[in-house]
């Protein structure tokens, strides 16, 4: 199963335009934010993740409901939050 998982934006990645640093349930990983370029993404800003991209802008609201949710699904959730811990793209 694939999640879309909330994260919030810490801070750019310096010389990488694209790229910015995303706590996720406190990892944290460099998250293409190029699709939303025109939303003006900034640190503090929440976004929602799938496979490395950040696809849409939400406010904190709507990832505290989603990230609620997924704790409560249990394993699937577990599984994600680990492979984004093994995933060492950081």
């Amino acid at each position: 199963m694939c999640l879309g998982i909330p994260g919030e934006v810490v801070a750019f990645v310096e010389g990488q335009p694209d790229l910015a640093r995303v706590d996720v349930s406190g990892v944290r990983r460099a998250v293409n934010i190029a699709l939303l370029e025109e939303e003006g993404v900034g640190p503090g800003d929440w976004v929602l993740i799938h496979v490395g991209f950040a696809m849409s802008k939400i406010d904190e609201a709507e990832a505290r409901a989603a990230l609620d949710f997924l704790e409560s699904i249990g394993q699937a959730y577990d599984d994600e939050i680990a492979a984004l811990r093994e995933s060492g793209t950081d």
